[in-house]
C-alpha cells in the first residue's frame, strides 16, 4: 500500500470520526469557536488514531500470510502446523487492531 492510499484511508477515518462526534458539526463549527473546535479536534484525533491502527494491522496480516505460504511451499508436510500458527497470529494482530480502533472511538466519546 502506498502513502497516498494510506493518507486517503486516514482522511476517510478522520471524516468518519468527525461526523460521529456531532452530526451537525459543520454548522456548529462555523457559528461557534469553543465547542465546535473541541468536537472537531476529538473527531479528527479519534479518526486519525483509528485510521493509523488499521493501516498498521493490514500490512502485518499480509506479511503473516505471505510468509506462511512461502513456508508451506518449502515444507509441504508441515502445512497443518504452519496454517494453524498463521491463523492464530493473524487473529492476534486483528484483535490488537480492533482494540486500537475501539480505544480511539471511545476516547472521542469519553473526553
Amino acid at each position: 500500500m502506498n502513502i497516498r492510499k494510506m493518507a486517503a484511508c486516514g482522511a476517510a477515518m478522520a471524516t468518519f470520526g468527525l461526523v460521529a462526534a456531532d452530526p451537525a458539526l459543520a454548522q456548529d463549527a462555523v457559528q461557534s469557536t469553543g465547542d465546535g473546535l473541541t468536537a472537531i479536534g476529538k473527531g479528527l484525533g479519534a479518526g486519525l488514531g483509528a485510521g493509523l491502527a488499521v493501516m498498521g494491522g493490514g500490512p502485518g496480516i499480509g506479511r503473516i500470510g505471505g510468509s506462511a505460504v512461502e513456508a508451506i511451499a518449502r515444507q509441504p508436510e508441515a502445512a497443518g502446523t504452519i496454517g494453524t500458527n498463521m491463523i492464530l497470529t493473524a487473529a492476534l494482530v486483528e484483535g490488537a487492531t480492533l482494540f486500537a480502533v475501539v480505544v480511539g472511538l471511545l476516547a472521542m466519546i469519553m473526553i
